[in-house]
């Protein structure tokens, strides 16, 4: 896998380290669908899970729309894979395509970057009709890192049993 990613600041403010941050855990699950197919984006891990690398991209591309589009910038606008709220239907992958997911998750990055780049500060808030709370716009960031870092250990897992390719 060639590694482009870009670490955080060592010395950057709190916005410029948390943005840097989120964006590294972004490049990060690019890097582990690096040079796999379609059918081998759609492998699943082991039985009877159905976790797949295209599952985890559709699931982040869904959880970049809520917490930006939904939460902070209050968009009344369904969820790409459910009209009904359900969370889950964006691990199914299986009739997906490299082509499909990471242009809905490249879509929902950009979105997600100009909101949070229009925000006067990390003050700002939302609500999360899910919690029932409002949140900050730090709050979001940091949910979005802990997201992605998770989603990326299972992303390691996937990518190893594919092709055998670990790292990073």
């Amino acid at each position: 896998m060639q590694d482009d990613r870009i670490g955080p600041p060592l010395l950057g403010g709190e916005r410029e380290t948390v943005r840097a941050f989120l964006d590294y855990h972004r490049a990060t699950l690019a890097m582990k669908c690096q040079g796999l197919s379609d059918e081998e984006l759609r492998q699943r891990s082991m039985p009877p899970s159905t976790l797949t690398l295209l599952g985890l991209v559709r699931h982040l591309a869904e959880v970049e729309r809520t917490w930006f589009r939904r939460v902070i910038n209050g968009e009344d606008i369904p969820l790409r894979w459910s009209a009904d709220g359900d969370f889950q239907a964006a691990y199914d992958g299986s009739a997906s395509t490299r082509a499909e997911a990471f242009g809905a998750w490249q879509e929902e990055v950009e979105h997600a970057r100009r909101i949070e780049q229009a925000a006067e500060s990390l003050d700002v808030t939302g609500y999360q009709p899910r919690w029932g709370e409002h949140v900050s716009l730090r709050l979001v960031l940091l949910h979005m890192i802990h997201e992605y870092a998770r989603h990326n250990g299972h992303a390691d897992f996937l990518r190893e049993g594919i092709d055998g390719e670990v790292g990073a």
